[in-house]
């Protein structure tokens, strides 16, 4: 049998799928579906300080290969969360990943000093977020606030930290080399592309927030490229997500450079597919006579 336990940052996971952020919720309603210990790891739907609303609706639109969203971090806030969706999450064997977004760096130090004494396993910085008018979107996509917001959340993090890049920057490694320099764990990319629709008839957008974050199948090769340079950049580990529809994609990733995959938009379609994703990279494995995942990990041949 194919052994898919991956270490993240000192972090032992059974296995490499972790939901992405926002996609999953809480996890209550894909436990209808399967049973949420089946998954390496659970990243929580965005938190922020204090509880968010979200961006007015119409905020979800499709797209010819995704789907684009400005739901806005609508969350209970941090102390919601820990009260009353963490006790459990934690009654399920998968580990737990905080979400952190914020307004300013005040806001992230103070998440990431409330949450470490939890029962959260790893913490996730957002800091690129392309929906919301203010905050991450800001802080994701220039290296020296990169850096000077990592470094300072670091003080404060006493779990692995996880910092988000934002792909709509010119030279993403320059961003993880940031990220690393001022303290991080473990990178996660990417996030959704900033992108926008527009009603033909009523030649308005279809979003009320005019532009949203593009996810799905639309991403996964620029997803793909810009795991491939981090990890090539850098020496933390990453989790790579972005359109991925089935374990082949997954097994891209992890080709890439990954050592872990989140499934976000995909889940919409099938709400099983974190399930066949597990399966069907172990089944990969055991064809190709691989042992150990870590095995794929950057594992791509590229030309010369």
């Amino acid at each position: 049998m194919a052994d898919l336990r991956i270490n993240i940052a000192g972090v032992e996971l059974e296995n490499p799928v972790v939901t992405a952020s926002g996609t999953f919720g809480f996890g209550r309603e894909y436990g209808e579906f399967f049973d949420p210990g089946e998954l390496g790891a659970i990243a929580v739907k965005g938190l922020t300080l204090n509880p968010r609303e979200g961006n007015r609706s119409p905020r979800i639109a499709q797209t010819p290969a995704g789907i684009l969203n400005s739901v806005g971090l609508q969350n209970p806030g941090v102390e919601n969360f820990i009260k009353f969706e963490l006790p459990d999450l934690k009654k399920h064997s998968a580990k737990i990943i905080a979400n952190m977004s914020g307004n300013t760096i005040e806001d992230y130090c103070s998440m990431a000093d409330r949450l470490s004494g939890t029962e959260v396993d790893m913490l996730e910085m957002n800091i690129s977020c392309p929906n919301v008018k203010q905050g991450g979107v800001a802080f994701g996509t220039d290296a020296s606030t990169v850096h000077k917001i990592t470094s300072e959340v670091r003080k404060y993090a006493k779990k692995p930290l996880i910092v988000k890049l934002s792909p709509n920057v010119t030279d993403i490694c320059e961003m993880a080399k940031a990220a690393e320099a001022g303290g991080a764990d473990a990178l996660s990319l990417i996030n959704t592309i900033l992108g926008m629709k527009i009603d033909i008839h009523t030649r308005r957008p279809v979003l009320a927030n005019n532009v949203g974050g593009l996810s799905g199948p639309a991403v996964m090769p620029v997803a793909v490229r810009m795991v491939w340079q981090v990890a090539s950049a850098v020496k933390l580990p990453v989790i790579g997500m972005g359109g991925i529809m089935s374990a082949e994609d997954a097994i891209e990733f992890l080709l890439a450079g990954a050592s872990a995959v989140a499934v976000g938009t995909g889940m919409f379609k099938n709400p099983m597919l974190p399930v066949a994703v597990k399966n069907g990279i172990g089944e990969y494995m055991d064809q190709n006579n691989i042992k150990k995942v870590s095995e794929l990990v950057g594992a791509v041949r590229v030309y010369e």
